[in-house]
């Protein structure tokens, strides 16, 4: 870890209470909370005080708090992921960045674990969906193939129900979209092979959604060595546009 964060950790260990100090030192308001210190809470706290700041009404405690429960959800994993679950869905974007955080420290403790998860949160609502791509969708966890595999057919998953979505003007659906956005570069660059078929087929939709989601992850300086390749194969044959032309 960087010297920031066990500063933070050396520091908290010294205190009785905590919440002034990550108040102060919290950097917020602003622009960015203070994620090295985030960190030092998830590693330094006790579970109680990471499940009483998971459900504090202050964004940052409440940032802490969710990020450091990935930490414990080993010890009470079915408490612990309906908890997460819940806080999925909270109104305030930094404690949903905290479950991605959370899950994300679940899948380096148990990739299969998280991903049996994940494939229930696939199918539930934007903002659970989100959170399962968000979580999963971080390279250092995406190591083994046969997990990207997995990945990939999550993605698969929720990108079927972007695409049926009616309400787009929702708030879920636009954090969906926008985590959708990267994902599938990170899984892609993964494990290329097996994401080729996936990509290919949804660059040939003709949802506008979808079309954004796939000109999104093809930008991504990782997809490099698959764009190429994947925008020729979407291109219709030469004699296909002649003939659409007449």
């Amino acid at each position: 870890m960087g010297l920031r964060v066990e500063t933070y950790r050396t520091e908290l260990r010294r205190l009785q209470d905590w919440e002034p100090y990550l108040k102060k030192h919290s950097g917020l308001p602003g622009p960015r909370a203070n994620l090295e210190l985030v960190t030092a809470v998830a590693e330094e706290a006790d579970p109680d005080r990471l499940w009483r700041f998971s459900a504090s009404g202050d964004e940052f405690l409440a940032l802490c708090g969710t990020a450091g429960l990935g930490r414990i959800a080993l010890l009470e994993p079915d408490t612990v992921m309906a908890w997460l679950h819940e806080l999925a869905s909270d109104p305030r974007w930094r404690v949903r960045e905290g479950v991605a955080i959370a899950l994300q420290r679940i899948g380096r403790e148990s990739m299969p674990g998280l991903i049996a998860d994940m494939k229930a949160w696939a199918r539930d609502d934007p903002y659970v969906q989100r959170a399962a791509v968000a979580g999963l969708c971080e390279p250092a966890l995406l190591k083994n193939n046969s997990d990207t595999v997995e990945v990939l057919s999550i993605l698969d998953i929720v990108t079927r129900s972007l695409a049926a979505a009616t309400d787009r003007d929702d708030e879920g659906f636009r954090v969906l979209r926008q985590a959708l956005g990267y994902g599938w570069s990170v899984a892609a660059a993964a494990a290329p092979q097996n994401a080729r078929p996936y990509l290919e087929k949804w660059m040939r939709a003709t949802d506008k959604d979808v079309a954004w989601v796939m000109k999104s992850n093809l930008g991504k300086a990782r997809m490099s060595g698959l764009r190429a390749s994947l925008e020729a194969a979407a291109k219709p044959p030469k004699a296909a546009v002649r003939k659409s032309r007449r």
